[in-house]
């Protein structure tokens, strides 16, 4: 059986994550609705991320086996046409390996957090940037991020509901820059845990708008403790941007 790779992009607003799940439409299902209506083939997808409710994806990765082998345009063209009009698009498809899987191939993973910081309410930007309208100190998110590189237990950013065996994670990127009226925040690691980034991006609004210092941030690392956390940061901002794959490397990953 062939095995196939898609880059995928959605907007997450109408989903409730990459997941199937019992309580609504997902990005899965649509996906392995449209490969049912082209195949009539009940196929299982895995994705490199399971992204939550709202979440962006602009590179998320899927794998697919399939019965039969397909030029990899057309199988693109026509899965995007059975898509419509869900906000879903396969950017890339191309046959891969059968020891290439997705979720667990991945070495690393990319994502950007999105802050418009302006008065104003959204337009363009609502359901795809967290508004808010306290002026934030961009370079003191910056300078506090950087305290959370490395390798930690990162308990107090782990949303309670999380599957992953550990919280140990190795943080390898934690930028914040600003442009103009938005902030963004570009991490990378090789896996995270749940609702990690929105976590730490939550906590370090506190000390954009001056509630914390930058060592209230390392001090709430430290404590591993998840009531130390600050306010969760809304989906609507975060997008899963990049996955990067090496040979053979089993990743263990709960999204986010």
């Amino acid at each position: 059986m062939p095995r196939y790779k898609f880059v995928v992009e959605y907007d997450g607003t109408p989903f409730v994550g990459w997941q199937t799940q019992k309580n609504g439409l997902s990005v899965q299902e649509v996906m392995e609705a449209a490969f049912l209506a082209l195949t009539g083939e009940e196929i299982r997808l895995r994705g490199a991320g399971r992204t939550d409710t709202g979440v962006h994806a602009l590179g998320q990765v899927v794998h697919a086996d399939l019965a039969r082998a397909w030029r990899p345009d057309v199988l693109r063209e026509a899965l995007n046409a059975h898509m419509r009009p869900n906000p879903i698009a396969i950017l890339l498809a191309e046959e891969v390996p059968d020891t290439f899987d997705a979720r667990f191939s991945a070495i690393r993973r990319h994502y950007l957090y999105r802050i418009v910081n302006r008065r104003a309410p959204l337009t363009v930007d609502a359901g795809r940037a967290w508004h808010l309208k306290r002026k934030l100190n961009a370079e003191a998110m910056h300078d506090a991020a950087q305290l959370l590189l490395g390798e930690h237990d990162f308990s107090t950013f782990r949303d309670s509901q999380c599957q992953a065996t550990s919280p140990v994670r190795t943080l390898e990127r934690f930028d914040v820059s600003k442009y103009g009226e938005e902030i963004q925040f570009r991490l990378s690691a090789r896996s995270f845990l749940h609702r990690q980034v929105r976590s730490m991006v939550g906590s370090l609004e506190n000390v954009g708008s001056g509630k914390w210092k930058a060592r209230d941030m390392k001090a709430a690392l430290d404590a591993h403790d998840r009531r130390r956390c600050g306010p969760v940061a809304p989906p609507d901002g975060l997008y899963l941007t990049q996955v990067d794959y090496g040979e053979g490397v089993q990743v263990e990953d709960d999204g986010d």
